[in-house]
């Protein structure tokens, strides 16, 4: 039975929900601590990365625990609705450092450590079984694919929300003061998110689950081994948002005290706008036109061009004219458009590598290959964040944010260090992603196919 309109708006509300509570922790976590409340750039990039480091157990465990998970819901929706509830508050929680921890470095290191690494665990429990829905109640092939596609834009649009939103809301909420404005605006994406989740798990419903025994932990890792197709796609995912993460964490850093000035935050808001918009639509009109002269592998080399020819109008921008934002709509314009397509198909091929794995290794690991898609996406998050805090620790940009129109003036090799890092760094990690794509994922739209009609027979 064909997907209904119901179905895929319910599922696309979801996967706005999740990812504006995603990019709220992605982008903001290090400026909140680091830049607001005064903790060491260089003690939160270690908390990010150790609390990417226990997810490695966490996330594979996340999976198993869905796999053999049986109810009159499913095995997909009492976990995602129980994990959104656990996030939303973890996430208020993040936001919301006590007052009586100021001065006491040591503490709020504590709080964040804690309230970070709890927030980890809660949204693996709900993001695994939200992707790992698609090939349970999709067909394969473009059904698959349209979904794929659909959710991807959705969270894309969340994540274009946050982007675009955040800092005029914070100042808004707090009435000048970002720490109360961050942590009114928490508890009001807390409570979108719950509701959106909330719409998903009552109008979807998986249509059919392949029973099989649940792996123990060593068997799922041998399997994701086995699988190497998997293991190529999020290989390639952990380097694409390495090189996202990284210029999405020093972003506000780079207008704050390079492009400088007493109007910053106007240009960091209308950059924001234009390249959130520019995502969006990317997912819902850009790729959708690609894929009518193009196939996905086509596609998927084309977003890897459009970001690399952005970093680099970004590098030569930042070391020419600087007087203008407008003049950065231009690579803005490359980087978040190719980040709208890379994202869409990161999912689709990773959807495809189920039905791959079931006819190589005879078992249909849907949580397993989606956990670990969260895993890695939040381990490039933490990797990035430790890159972007050893670049703030290096460059010592100052953290004095009490008067937001008295910006502190940047030596200029800090600037030049900070140019470097967000460019730089990211086309590195980019043309390693499409340098090992491109030697080893084989699953053209024909092999999909024809994998997926010997699933369908049984042929394995």
């Amino acid at each position: 039975m064909k997907l209904t309109g119901k179905e895929k708006v319910s599922y696309g509300l979801g996967a706005v929900g999740k990812d504006m509570v995603y990019m709220l922790s992605a982008s903001y976590i290090l400026y909140y601590y680091q830049d607001i409340l005064g903790v060491s750039a260089f003690a939160m990039g270690v908390i990010l990365l150790a609390a990417r480091v226990f997810d490695a157990f966490n996330d594979p465990i996340m999976g198993v625990v869905v796999a053999k998970t049986r109810t009159r819901w499913g095995k997909f929706r009492p976990w995602l609705f129980i994990g959104t509830i656990l996030n939303a508050i973890m996430l208020y929680l993040m936001f919301s450092a006590p007052p009586a921890l100021d001065g006491d470095g040591g503490g709020l290191v504590a709080y964040a450590a804690v309230t970070y690494v709890l927030w980890g665990v809660t949204y693996t429990m709900m993001d695994i079984p939200y992707w790992s829905m698609i090939p349970a109640f999709t067909e394969g092939g473009k059904e698959r694919e349209g979904l794929s596609t659909m959710a991807r834009s959705c969270a894309g649009v969340g994540s274009a929300i946050i982007t675009i939103i955040t800092m005029l809301c914070v100042y808004r909420l707090g009435g000048g003061d970002e720490r109360v404005g961050f942590k009114w605006f928490a508890l009001i994406i807390a409570i979108l998110f719950v509701l959106f989740t909330t719409i998903t798990c009552v109008n979807v419903k998986e249509k059919s689950t392949v029973n099989v025994d649940s792996p123990s932990v060593g068997q799922m890792f041998r399997a994701l081994i086995q699988n190497d197709q998997a293991m190529t796609v999020v290989i390639t995912i952990v380097l694409i948002n390495c090189a996202v993460y990284t210029t999405s964490n020093l972003v506000i850093y780079f207008f704050k005290y390079d492009f400088g000035g007493e109007g910053w935050y106007n240009s960091y808001t209308l950059f924001n706008t234009f390249g959130g918009a520019v995502q969006i639509l990317s997912m819902m009109i850009l790729f959708p036109l690609l894929r009518k002269f193009m196939g996905t592998i086509q596609v998927f080399y084309t977003g890897f061009a459009m970001a690399i020819i952005g970093y680099v109008v970004l590098l030569v921008l930042a070391f020419t004219n600087m007087s203008n934002v407008v003049l950065l709509f231009i690579p803005g314009f490359f980087i978040f458009g190719a980040n709208g397509v890379l994202t869409v198909l990161t999912t689709v091929f990773l959807a495809n590598t189920v039905d791959y794995g079931q006819l190589k290794n005879h078992r249909r690991d849907e949580s397993v290959i989606f956990s670990m898609q969260t895993f890695v996406v939040k381990l490039a998050s933490g990797v990035a964040a430790l890159i972007a805090s050893i670049c703030l620790q290096i460059c010592n940009l100052s953290n004095d944010t009490t008067d937001t129109a008295a910006v502190a003036t940047a030596a200029a090799s800090s600037v030049v260090g900070l140019r470097m890092t967000m460019t730089i760094l990211p086309m590195i990690c980019l043309l390693c992603g499409i340098f090992i794509f491109h030697k080893k994922y084989i699953l053209t739209e024909e092999k999909v196919a024809e994998i997926a009609e010997q699933v369908k027979k049984g042929a394995y």
